[in-house]
């Protein structure tokens, strides 16, 4: 993890454990409801989170799949170059 990026991103503590599981076990894919009911924090606070992370870069959309009639969205822990871009839009 990068941790001088992680500062840069002016994150929140639901943030740094996000990306946290994330991290996990050499890298791991959840949607916002498995981070919901890992984290056991509310689906809506979770959900702005993960949307704030991947507005930055430091997380990215790994798939989606349909479910009930919506759409269920998998994140992961970004890659190297989105990392980067994304650091420069937090900064920038």
């Amino acid at each position: 993890m990068n941790w001088q990026l992680l500062a840069r991103a002016n994150t929140h503590p639901l943030r740094i454990s996000i990306l946290e599981v994330l991290a996990m076990d050499e890298g791991r894919t959840l949607s916002p409801n498995d981070l919901s009911c890992e984290l056991r924090t509310p689906l809506s606070n979770v959900s702005y989170h993960v949307a704030e992370l991947r507005r930055t870069g430091l997380i990215e959309l790994a798939g989606e799949r349909p479910v009930r009639g919506a759409t269920e969205h998998f994140y992961r822990e970004a890659t190297g170059a989105a990392k980067r871009n994304g650091a420069v839009e937090a900064v920038g």
